[in-house]
């Protein structure tokens, strides 16, 4: 969308967030969580985007985050099926909410990463 927001990458973190199995690797689900968090705090998805880059030219052992067995009401299809528009944008936030919610006792862990690598 050309969007300066870039909503989208929340997209791309919440689906990898809901859907991660044990082929996931570490480094995709930790930079799932990193964007659900930043989401949550209020942070555009470009920036996002780029703390993604940033990370990744980091060479170190990611986290292995437990995955919950439930991971958020909300799908995908739910949000596709939503007006494209404002309608979609809020079912992007509400599905955003929802899976970080279900990922609850990593919030400190994401959090604490976070911090040690000053965002």
């Amino acid at each position: 969308l050309r969007d300066p927001a870039f909503i989208h990458q929340y997209v791309v973190d919440t689906w990898t967030a809901q859907h991660a199995d044990e082929r996931t690797k570490p480094i995709a689900l930790t930079f799932a969580l990193v964007g659900l968090c930043l989401h949550a705090r209020g942070v555009s998805g470009k920036q996002v985007q780029r703390f993604h880059m940033d990370l990744a030219r980091r060479k170190e052992r990611w986290p292995d985050f437990p995955r919950p067995l439930q991971r958020g009401r909300i799908t995908a299809t739910q949000v596709i099926c939503a007006p494209a528009g404002a309608e979609r944008d809020k079912a992007i936030d509400a599905w955003c909410a929802c899976v970080w919610e279900a990922y609850r006792e990593s919030h400190k862990a994401v959090a604490d990463l976070l911090k040690r690598h000053g965002i």
